[in-house]
């Protein structure tokens, strides 16, 4: 089965992490914090905190930026379910923002129109999560002057992103967000296993996320609300989480950082290479929009079904059964069960529910071979014109 995605471990991976298991520190040592300024200089961004997973991230991104009850968080549907689970964390109300059916990215025309109404019932979002689905980045100038007019916080959920750049700059950098969270899942670009990193700019925000990630407690005197009584003194100022990244993660990530120009290079190949291997077929490759440079996390083709007479579930059985293990990212949020019991209709975002129903993610990873790829290419070949 080829994989639609996989980790790349080399030897200095596996020395990175043998090397901590060696030493004294397997947690709250000298790599997350080391982690932590290679990620951030890599990027161009003032402050990052690294924490266990990007779920994690999202969440104390909230929290940071004060998203409460009665307040609104907005995002895709064309997510995970994580993007609109950390505002119900937080006792929020969560609604969705349709996708443009070029980039499948939350449609800033859309938001807009969205805004224009909300201002005038007076719900307006406190938050507006913008993700990069597949890792292009969404046209985030357009969300930041909305948010300069209608005065929400944007958090870029760039999951699918590291790498990527935004108007030749790489996303992270905070040009245009508040705070923006990465995920380092083994299928992601780079991996730590597990783990995520919120990036901000924001003095302020840096601390609140570094308080709530290890249970709001604090050895700073500065934050105190009385002298220490010795050296060992604590004090737990917030209501924070165990979120914290072990070291093991930590020098894995260091160590993938040192090839992650060359992991999003070698998926920019391979990806010239689907468009013009699939460019001839009934499906539709995938659009980039100018202003982006997408860390290609998925590819993610759309089946021209009024050209195939067959079944979304048939193509994608048939690859599956062909030995090609093809995902699909992702459900329309607003169609799971959980969501529906809030009153959410299926019909209400209806590129969101087209895309679902044509959507097919292929295999792609730095490790892909050409082989590999043609063999993928022949499987979609075989489901597409074969009698089922």
């Amino acid at each position: 089965m080829i994989p639609y995605g996989r980790q790349d471990i080399n030897q200095a991976d596996i020395d990175a992490v043998v090397a901590v298991l060696q030493s004294d520190f397997l947690t709250q040592g000298p790599k997350v914090p080391e982690f932590e300024q290679t990620v951030a200089k890599h990027v161009g961004a003032k402050h990052a905190l690294a924490v266990n997973s990007a779920t994690s991230a999202l969440h104390i991104a909230c929290l940071a930026l004060g998203l409460g009850e009665g307040d609104w968080l907005w995002t895709t549907p064309i997510t995970f379910v994580a993007s609109a689970n950390c505002g119900l964390y937080c006792g929020a109300r969560v609604d969705f923002v349709d996708i443009d059916p070029k980039t499948y990215n939350l449609c800033p025309i859309t938001l807009e129109k969205k805004l224009k109404r909300a201002k005038q019932n007076h719900c307006l979002p406190k938050v507006v999560v913008a993700v990069h689905l597949c890792g292009q980045p969404c046209e985030m100038e357009a969300i930041y002057r909305l948010s300069q007019e209608y005065g929400f916080r944007i958090i870029e959920d760039a999951s699918h992103a590291i790498g990527g750049k935004y108007q030749g700059e790489f996303v992270g950098n905070g040009r245009y967000s508040d705070i923006t969270v990465f995920s380092f899942h083994p299928v992601k670009i780079i991996t730590t296993a597990e783990g995520g990193m919120a990036l901000t700019n924001d003095d302020d925000l840096a601390e609140k996320m570094n308080l709530l990630r290890s249970h709001g407690v604090t050895r700073d005197p500065n934050y105190m609300t009385q002298n220490p009584d010795g050296p060992w003194y604590y004090q737990q100022i917030e209501l924070g989480f165990n979120y914290r990244m072990t070291e093991l993660q930590a020098a894995l990530g260091i160590s993938q950082m040192d090839r992650l120009d060359e992991f999003v290079a070698r998926r920019h190949e391979l990806a010239e290479r689907y468009d013009n291997l699939l460019k001839d077929l009934p499906v539709k490759t995938p659009w980039q929009h100018p202003d982006s440079y997408s860390g290609l996390h998925l590819y993610v083709i759309r089946l021209q079904l009024e050209k195939i007479g067959k079944t979304h579930r048939q193509i994608f059985e048939s690859l599956r059964n062909q030995g090609i293990g093809v995902n699909l990212h992702y459900i329309p949020v607003h169609t799971q069960p959980y969501y529906q019991k809030m009153g959410f209709k299926v019909e209400s975002y209806p590129h969101a529910m087209q895309y679902y129903q044509e959507a097919i993610s292929l295999p792609m990873f730095h490790g892909l071979q050409e082989l590999e790829q043609n063999e993928v290419i022949k499987a979609v070949e075989i489901a597409l014109n074969s009698e089922s």
